[in-house]
């Protein structure tokens, strides 16, 4: 004879799911609490453990050539960081404000020309003619046209100011970061032990691997990203400087942000190919300069598979998706978080074929050429 529930059972029911569901409410309260706290920390901390990754080798030298001194080290990396980071950043910055004073003190005293514009101009496709007009214009009656192109000139000093400003703030967020990467790297034992126990915790043995995992994914993408960039743009600024191309340093600028995220190197390299031709009295020079600058554009498609997935037992297409990727929907952290996820959901998406596949199954694709 089955049993019926006494009222007594269902109230100690009801209390104990009440109960439950008030320490889950309490719970998730304290959990939203700390990130609202700690939300105004978490890019400069984010950066911080990435920079702290991708660089613990070049530490680790650091650290051994100071005798094994682990906080000397520390203190070293980071002055040095910060001193790779604010001096040039303090130089360019000089630069463009004694550029930008001269600049309005030469429109204040009516100094400053523009030159006529050459007659290669005119065969520029699409807008050769405009520009050329436009810039003729300009080099007869300079205030005439800045009052027709007033708008415009407003719009892009109003962008150009945001620019500066978000400029800035990365610059001070990156100082921050630096400043936690040097800590974390002077306790780089503890925190390793402890990454490793929260991926134990979350995913027994399989989490202590996708740590691992996450830390060459992250240093696989500075070499195959970053890195590479960094080569694009240091070949592309000398090519530029030898070729007499002004404002060199800007161009190889943008060469270096189109290569971060992915772009080819060539939307900023023809153009300056093509003001190379049409400055230049002869035609050796420009296209030797052509063909070095289709060289550094295509560097990235034998440079990637040398460093980008080496060292790491996921597929480089993988990496390079998630990284670009995750650029796209977080920016340039992007980048690295977003390898990461997609390197760890490609690992635990093959155990969980591998798992599924009878013992007896060569892991091998048979001769037979079937897709399934």
């Amino acid at each position: 004879m089955a049993a019926n529930n006494s009222p007594s059972d269902d109230q100690v029911f009801t209390r104990r799911g009440m109960d439950l569901a008030i320490k889950i409410a309490v719970l998730a309260i304290i959990v939203f609490a700390c990130f609202q706290i700690f939300s105004p920390f978490l890019m400069p901390v984010l950066w911080g453990i990435i920079i702290a990754v991708a660089v613990n080798p070049v530490f680790l030298m650091i650290k051994k050539v100071l005798g094994g001194r682990n906080r000397l080290a520390g203190i070293v990396f980071i002055v040095v960081g910060l001193a790779l980071l604010i001096i040039p950043t303090w130089l360019l910055t000089d630069s463009m404000i004694e550029g930008t004073v001269k600049l309005g003190r030469q429109f204040q005293e009516g100094t400053f020309e523009v030159n006529p514009p050459s007659e290669n101009i005119k065969t520029w496709p699409i807008v050769g003619e405009r520009l050329y007009t436009t810039w003729t214009a300009a080099s007869r009656d300079l205030q005439a046209v800045a009052q027709e192109m007033k708008p415009q000139l407003r719009s892009f000093g109003t962008w150009l100011i945001s620019v500066f400003t978000g400029f800035g703030m990365t610059i001070l967020q990156f100082v921050f970061a630096l400043i936690i990467a040097g800590i974390m790297l002077m306790n780089s034992s503890g925190g390793g032990r402890i990454s490793r126990a929260i991926g134990r915790r979350l995913a027994g043995d399989k989490g202590v691997e996708m740590v691992g995992i996450s830390e060459a994914t992250i240093q696989s993408v500075v070499k195959g990203v970053l890195l590479i960039a960094i080569i694009q743009c240091l070949l592309a600024a000398i090519g530029m400087y030898v070729a007499h191309v002004p404002m060199a340093g800007v161009w190889a600028l943008l060469v270096l942000i189109l290569a971060v995220v992915q772009l080819p190197p060539w939307l900023i390299l023809i153009p300056v190919i093509i003001y190379v031709f049409s400055a230049s009295d002869s035609t050796v020079m420009p296209i030797i300069f052509a063909v070095y600058a289709m060289f550094v554009s295509m560097a990235d498609m034998f440079l990637k598979p040398l460093f980008l997935g080496r060292g790491i037992d996921v597929p480089m297409v993988v990496i390079l998706i998630g990284a670009i990727g995750g650029m796209i929907v977080s920016g340039i952290i992007g980048l690295f978080i977003g390898a990461v996820i997609l390197a760890v959901g490609y690992k635990f998406f093959i155990e969980w074929v591998e798992e599924a596949r009878p013992a007896e199954e060569p892991a091998e694709s048979d001769s037979t050429g079937s897709l399934i």
